[in-house]
């Protein structure tokens, strides 16, 4: 870190450094104060006492002082959580030098790099634009050819150009052109506000939950899957935003499909490549040329997009005017029906309505020349054009009469219109009001010239195939970035945007029901007004009008689509929260995304080769209506939580709606298409779990975030309230691990063997001490902490870290067995390794810490799990053969001897092992009994293991055992006389040191006051002689008490349970891949702390992999269910 101090004269006032200030240099400020001038950095100590002395002592109070101000460098503090880019805090590049003046801000010196004086901060809000991105990059980037760039201009577009305009033009489109009649004249008008009301209802709701959102901070370009990530979580807002990308991408499609339509149905029919030459293949050859010039449109509208997006915008206008000038001419048409009706006559046989292409007039015959002839609808019907000719029964049976198509808003049609017509695929469209002589013969009608239904109707597909017409909300949230005041402008914009297309739909649904005869808004596509549009015939003054409007409508839709799906997929890549879609995050030099439009037009491919506008619109409508699920959640779950960053300008919001706005979109997602609803949840589930697995390292302070809090803090103070039943009981760990100099994990199998115990399920803690102080260890702790997740992390064991820094490692432990957890989840059972190097360890505190920590837990009522070679453990990655666990079940404690081996063999390391029960019978035992007794026991239990007992006769104690306890006793006897030699000869040395400061101090008080008495004292060589002396006899004495000694008997007879016990555990389970074994508990009288470790020893003797258990003093398995 560099530092540097600048001399600033400061006229009056005293500066006063603190203490332990550190001075590393001073250097020279050009200008000289009136004090003299500084030294520079180079200078000579005198110079710079010289320097400090004019800082701290001035000779004169009214001279001018110079104060030290001090500047560092920013600190780059990384704690390894990526944060939000922030422009105000710990931003300090821009301001270097930029410092305080004068001694009022001393105090606060040290935090100035971090965190900045009000007045800066200020400063930087004030001056904080929002810039614009996306498009509006990409014009710069065009524009900006020559050496200097333009100025950035502050966003400057208000509500209505910004936004509502805007959701206006994206929410008006091509269903409301080419389908609403058709919905209108199939649901009938009561049916078709319901469908209108829903889904109004919900963009309603979700613009307020949005609004709130959007109003609760400043939302940079990026919109809605800004505002989902940022209020879920990366989890949540990657799979939304991809499903948002993806409804997009597929509104793209329908608008591509709605363009083909209007040119090949309506503009120019003779364009088409397939012609139909029987009437039943005409569906199909549509849907072909659909696919044909869908492709090419997409191919050129990616083109454009790709070359120049400025083009796009700058055209949105005269597009938003072409759909405004449509709906202008809708609503004159349907004034103008009042007083002159315009006249678009459809034919009727009977009561059918027949397609009026191939013929000009509505009669069977007509007379010329007094002459009565057949006109072209005789020869549609009959086998030839004379009059004797064989003609179709229906057709001869019933008379053919001409119904005016619009009859007007005041001729009552609205009565009839009422009421919903559904069907199946190919019904007839019939009049209501006419009757029809004769049945109808399906095989025959088919080739007939009928207006018949292209698909089977019923009001949950009319849900799916509307709902895309009113999307289109987010525009204004999407375009937050050139707004003047976003906070004011979306929520206004975007709710006056909905009431208004709402207003439009619902007047467009009662008037086109009012107007328009029944069986014309019943025939989709015109066919029987001379294949004009349906919505043109009653505009003004002329169709054409509607279609070409619709077109340049939906072309600049499509144009629009395929503009911000690309850039959308960009953010989400940018953001790296799914790595795989990383290279879309990449474009041309000046932020194109081409990658990413190139999948985008793949992707609306898969539409446009469906073909069907009727088939898209459902798929998109999921994808939307997911993304608006998730925007009322965001709302609800931020409102419940009182999050304290939760303070949206926008108040007229309520977790309530928010709640009703997700239930609805949920309910409209099942009631469109329950099949492409699951699949769109399906993608979105993926996305999720993708994105969890591989570990979206983003903090974006989201709501689920706070929400798991939450719960997590209701669930343990549920805990609390009372202690786990035997049956909930599982070993919830407290790993004490081991590190080595370089802070490293010692023993990583302890991990693997936690991970093989737990299977990812209950309380993991793993826990490490470190010796010092917290302030001089910090660093090394956070190493350790970093090193020891990396370990977890690579043995897969899920769970807390937890490093604490102690004076000594003895009350370290200690505090870690008594505060590790949180409330009900605390740890229930310790697992430690075995300190294998006790005996070599110079230090007797190793095997003591061990001693006592095995006390603490006893007295804690925890379990506690001791692994010997724990290195020996098999890693996650072994698969153990055919072999044996077994458990040597000496002394009742509870049951964990049972249940371990059970956990272990859920993991697939140990599956294919076998468990095998030993107990140890006494001469007095009726081992016959036993073994029958243990089986009903292991059977109650569920637990599948083979049972043995092993009898251990009562047999003399083995010279063997004797000598093996003495030699125990002698060598503990020896170090407990080293150590004392080594303690003694400390306080010698004390002592000495002591004397001979005494000693000078009273010679120097003597010398003043009084005169010089003599003292008898000893030299140094004399006092060393005669120490050596004593030691030498005490040594010999001592080295003779050693060989006289005799062992006590209770750790003889402690002794002789190891051996015998010992022996017959090697002889039983010596090829066993763990052995599990009772621990005994060390000896309450802490003199003989040393020879329990040997038991210990002699106990686990040439086993490889055990593991000593020592129950907690609680059952933890249970027969019963």
């Amino acid at each position: 870190m560099s530092e540097r101090f600048v001399v600033v004269p400061v006229d009056g006032g005293v500066g006063v450094a603190g203490e332990g200030e550190h001075l590393d240099a001073v250097v020279a400020d050009p200008t000289p104060d009136a004090g003299g001038s500084c030294s520079s950095a180079g200078g000579t100590e005198e110079e710079k006492e010289a320097g400090e002395d004019s800082v701290f002592e001035p000779q004169d109070p009214n001279a001018v002082v110079p104060i030290l101000e001090y500047n560092r460098e920013p600190n780059k503090y990384g704690d390894g959580v990526p944060k939000e880019n922030s422009p105000f805090i710990n931003n300090t590049d821009n301001d270097k030098g930029n410092s305080y003046d004068g001694t009022n801000m001393a105090l606060f010196e040290e935090e100035m790099d971090s965190n900045p004086m009000v007045s800066s901060l200020l400063n930087k809000l004030a001056n904080y634009t929002n810039l614009t991105q996306g498009a509006q990059e990409h014009e710069e980037a065009e524009d900006d050819e020559g050496p200097k760039k333009k100025a950035v201009k502050s966003p400057q577009m208000g509500t209505f150009m910004g936004v509502y305009l805007p959701c206006l033009q994206n929410i008006l489109g091509v269903i409301l052109f080419l389908r609403l009649t058709w919905i209108v004249g199939t649901a009938g008008i009561l049916e078709s506000l319901a469908i209108v009301g829903l889904c109004c209802s919900c963009t309603m709701l979700t613009a307020i939950s949005m609004s709130a959102i959007a109003t609760n901070g400043v939302v940079p370009a990026g919109g809605s899957y800004y505002m989902i990530s940022r209020s879920l979580g990366p989890e949540f807002g990657g799979a939304v935003g991809l499903c948002f990308y993806l409804g997009t991408t597929f509104a793209g499609s329908m608008y591509i499909l709605g363009t083909i339509e209007i040119l090949l149905t309506y503009i120019v029919p003779k364009a088409a490549i397939f012609v139909a030459e029987k009437k039943e293949d005409e569906a199909g050859a549509l849907l072909n040329n659909m696919r044909v010039y869908g492709t090419c449109c997409l191919a050129l509208m990616a083109v454009v997009v790709f070359v120049g997006v400025k083009y796009v915008n700058k055209l949105a206008l005269v597009f938003l005017a072409c759909v405004i000038l449509s709906i202008l001419a809708i609503y004159a048409g349907v004034i103008k029906t009042i007083f002159e009706p315009p006249d678009f006559p459809v034919c009727m046989l009977g009561n059918r309505t027949l397609q009026n292409h191939n013929f000009d007039r509505c009669l069977k015959t007509e007379v010329i020349d007094n002459v009565t002839v057949p006109t072209k609808l005789w020869k549609l019907f009959c086998d030839g054009p004379e009059l004797n000719a064989t003609c179709n029964d229906f057709f001869v049976n019933n008379n053919v009469t001409s119904l005016q198509g619009i009859p007007g808003l005041t001729s009552g049609v609205i009565s009839e219109n009422m009421w919903s017509d559904y069907g199946p695929l190919g019904m007839l469209v019939e009049s209501k009001t006419l009757s029809s002589v004769g049945g109808s013969d399906p095989a025959q009608d088919i080739y007939m010239p009928y207006v018949v239904n292209d698909i089977t109707t019923f009001f949950t597909l009319l849900v799916g195939i509307y709902f895309p017409s009113v999307t289109g909300i987010m525009a204004g949230s999407n375009r937050s970035g050139d707004l003047r005041d976003a906070q004011k402008s979306i929520p206004i914009g975007t709710i006056l945007a909905i009431v208004t297309t709402s207003i439009i739909y619902i007047t467009c649904v009662v008037l086109f029901g009012a107007c328009i005869e029944g069986v014309l808004l019943r025939d989709k596509f015109g066919d029987s007004v001379k294949g004009n549009l349906v919505i043109g015939t009653l505009s003004w003054p002329s169709p054409w009008v509607i279609v070409i409007g619709s077109f340049f409508s939906c072309c600049g839709a499509g144009l629009q689509s395929l503009t911000g799906a690309p850039r959308l997929l960009q953010a989400i890549a940018r953001d790296g929260i799914v790595p795989f879609l990383q290279v879309f995050g990449h474009g041309k030099a000046n932020g194109e995304p081409t990658w990413a439009l190139l999948l985008t037009a793949g992707i609306c491919e898969i539409g446009i080769l469906i073909a069907s506008l009727d088939a898209v619109a459902p798929i998109l409508s999921m994808f939307f209506l997911m993304c608006y699920l998730f925007v009322n959640l965001a709302c609800a779950v931020q409102t419940l939580l009182r999050t304290p960053n939760w303070r949206p300008r926008f108040k007229y919001y309520h977790w309530a709606l928010s709640f009703l706005g997700m239930s609805l979109c949920l309910a409209l997602m099942f009631i469109s298409s329950w099949y492409y609803a699951i699949v769109a949840m399906a993608i979105a589930s993926c996305i999720y779990k993708y994105i969890e697995y591989r570990g979206a390292e983003k903090e974006w302070g989201d709501g689920i975030r706070g929400l798991s809090l939450n719960a997590a803090r209701y669930a343990l103070i549920r805990l609390e309230e009372a202690p786990p039943h035997t049956k909930n009981w599982r070993p919830q760990l407290l790993v004490l691990l081991n590190l080595d100099s370089d802070q490293g994990v010692k023993h990583p199998r302890l991990l693997s063997l936690t991970t093989q115990l737990k299977a990812g399920k209950g309380l993991t803690i793993v826990g490490n001490v470190l010796e010092g102080t917290y302030l001089t260890k910090e660093a090394e702790a956070k190493r350790a902490e970093q090193n020891i997740k990396s370990s977890m992390s690579t043995e897969r064991t899920k769970g807390f870290c937890h490093v604490v820094v102690s004076s000594n490692l003895r009350d370290g432990f200690s505090h870690l067995i008594q505060s590790a957890g949180l409330g009900g989840m605390k740890h229930n059972t310790v697992l430690m390794a075995w300190p294998g190097t006790w005996r070599q360890s110079n230090d007797p505190q190793s095997w003591k810490n061990f001693i006592e920590t095995v006390r603490e837990t006893t007295a804690a009522h925890h379990a506690l799990l001791v692994a010997k070679n724990v290195d020996s453990f098999p890693t996650n990655q072994d698969r153990l053969g055919e072999g044996t666990i077994d458990v040597w079940w000496v002394v009742h404690d509870g049951g964990m001897l049972m249940l371990l081996p059970f956990l272990l063999r859920q993991h697939k390391v140990w599956r294919k092992c076998k468990m095998r029960i030993f107990t140890v019978a006494q001469m007095d035992d009726n081992s016959i009994q036993m073994k029958k007794d243990l089986q009903m026991f292991l059977y109650h239990l569920r637990l599948d293991a083979e049972v043995e007992v092993v009898e251990m006769h009562d047999n003399d104690i083995s010279a063997f055992t004797y000598e093996k306890t003495l030699v125990m006793e002698q060598r503990s006897q020896m170090l407990k006389q080293m150590q004392l030699s080594r303690t003694e000869r400390e306080r010698e040395a004390q002592l000495i040191h002591d004397r001979n400061t005494a000693s000078h101090a009273t010679i120097n008080d003597k010398t003043e006051s009084g005169p010089e008495r003599v003292h008898m004292t000893w030299t140094k060589d004399k006092l060393f002689t005669e120490r050596n002396r004593n030691r030498e006899c005490n040594a010999n004495v001592a080295v003779r008490d050693l060989f006289n000694m005799k062992p006590n008997q209770s750790n003889v007879r402690r002794m002789h349970t190891a051996v015998k016990l010992n022996e017959v555990v090697v002889n039983k389970s010596q090829g066993a891949h763990l052995v599990l074994l009772n621990m005994p508990g060390p000896p309450k009288n802490r003199g003989g702390d040393e020879n329990y470790m040997e038991f210990l020893e002699v106990l686990l003797e040439g086993l490889n992999r055990v593991l000593l258990v020592r129950g907690g003093g609680r059952e933890v398995i249970t027969i019963y269910s």
